[in-house]
């Protein structure tokens, strides 16, 4: 029987051996050639070493903090990293370089000095320029209430009044305010009944001046008229078929804004030729004849 000596069999282990790189480090290292055609059959990747392996398999990144007061070294996952590549070891180091980003700059409504902050003026020195202006008083709100109501023949919305926080600083409230210049105030907007001057009952100041501009234009116009297939909403004015809507509370009442979005719908799948007033075509200043002039001439 033959026998074989020790270095004879080294060199039969050693002929069996392959040389391949590591998939970590890619250093050159030993592995029978068994294990390399394993490897390869189901796509496994070969490390020189149990450190290689662990460290293959860790999906950190080490990144160096970009507060560049710290230079801290710290790790964070790869789904964590932004594509700047930009990151923080804290929240406070974060805060430090971020928060100067992120402020809003102002621009002061007196001298027009830029600043960022949450004070109303840049400084001080604005402040009390401010402070030693002279307020308007009572009398003089009064007066103007009294002047608009003889120039528009109604009241002026909240909207309308330039000293409308003064009003409500120096009376306590807005009604107070016109209960002392002696006119009746209306407790909810658009809430009161107003009369136009062909008869029409309308739901609104609002809808009294758009029906009165359609009136002195001897423009022919139904009100309230009911969506073709839904009666149970009506249109504000319907001229020849044209659908007219004002939407004054939209944005300001959730279940009217949602009754908005559905006229809206209605119109687009009827295909109905639909047209929107809102408050700003109408106050401060009266402009239906750039938003309705052509009608005239229908």
């Amino acid at each position: 029987m033959k026998t074989w000596n020790q270095e004879q069999c080294n060199q039969i282990h050693f002929m069996k051996l392959c040389k391949i790189n590591c998939a970590f480090c890619e250093k050159e290292f030993f592995r029978t050639s068994g294990r390399i055609n394993e490897a390869k059959k189901f796509g496994w990747k070969q490390y020189c070493s149990l450190t290689c392996h662990s460290l293959a398999k860790n999906k950190q990144k080490t990144l160096k903090c970009g507060n560049l007061n710290c230079n801290k070294i710290f790790e964070r996952r790869l789904k964590e990293v932004p594509l700047s590549g930009i990151c923080f070891c804290s929240h406070s180091c974060a805060a430090i370089i971020t928060n100067p980003l992120r402020r809003k700059v102002k621009t002061c409504g007196l001298c027009s000095k830029q600043y960022s902050g949450e004070n109303k003026y840049c400084s001080d020195a604005c402040r009390l320029r401010v402070s030693k202006t002279p307020r308007i008083t009572k009398e003089q709100i009064i007066k103007k209430i009294k002047e608009f109501h003889g120039r528009e023949e109604r009241i002026p919305l909240k909207k309308e009044f330039f000293n409308y926080k003064a009003a409500r600083l120096r009376f306590g409230s807005w009604n107070k305010a016109i209960k002392a210049a002696g006119f009746e105030p209306n407790p909810v907007m658009f809430a009161k009944k107003y009369i136009a001057n062909d008869g029409h009952k309308c739901d609104s100041l609002a809808e009294k001046i758009i029906d009165d501009w359609f009136f002195a234009r001897k423009i022919e116009h139904d009100i309230h008229v009911p969506y073709p297939s839904y009666p149970r909403l009506t249109c504000d004015f319907v001229i020849s078929n044209h659908f007219i809507e004002f939407f004054g509370l939209e944005g300001e009442h959730k279940r009217y804004t949602e009754l908005v979005k559905q006229k809206r719908k209605i119109a687009k799948k009827l295909k109905l030729k639909f047209l929107e007033v809102k408050p700003e075509h109408l106050f401060p200043e009266n402009r239906l004849t750039q938003v309705l002039g052509f009608l005239s001439t229908i």
